[in-house]
């Protein structure tokens, strides 16, 4: 792939365009957008892990619950993540390691804060690879 991840400018919102060879690259690369419009990534570094085992009726509902998971942990236990390890991904379950940091004011600088990700103009396109995009609520 040429890039993981482009932001997607919205007029209210702030949403993020993800690649991946499969669909668990482009999930895991939805993750790293969304900590992107957060923090700079290469801020972050790899203390904390969370394991994350999800179901979802539709990969849409899938990505929306991972999503928002992560962004649970992330006002819950001051963790910001960095990198995710997708170790199972079907279309309607997903079992991932993220890695990243407890939020430390001196080394992040945080830029937005993201409340959700929504179902708002949510899409999830296979061509040569996999296109998912999702719009966050801030």
């Amino acid at each position: 792939m040429e890039k993981d991840f482009e932001v997607l400018p919205h007029t209210a919102d702030i949403g993020i365009i993800a690649y991946g060879l499969d669909m668990a690259e482009a999930f895991s690369n939805a993750a790293r957008g969304m900590f992107s419009l957060i923090t700079e990534l290469n801020s972050i570094g790899e203390t904390e892990r969370r394991d994350t085992q999800l179901t979802a009726p539709d990969p849409e509902s899938l990505l929306v619950a991972w999503l928002n998971e992560l962004i649970y942990l992330f006002d819950v236990e001051n963790i910001i993540f960095k990198r995710f390890d997708i170790t199972l991904f079907g279309g309607t379950e997903l079992k991932a390691t993220s890695y990243g940091d407890k939020v430390d004011p001196a080394r992040h600088q945080l830029k937005i804060g993201i409340k959700a990700a929504t179902y708002h103009m949510l899409k999830i396109e296979e061509n040569s690879g996999f296109k998912v995009q999702v719009l966050f609520d801030i």
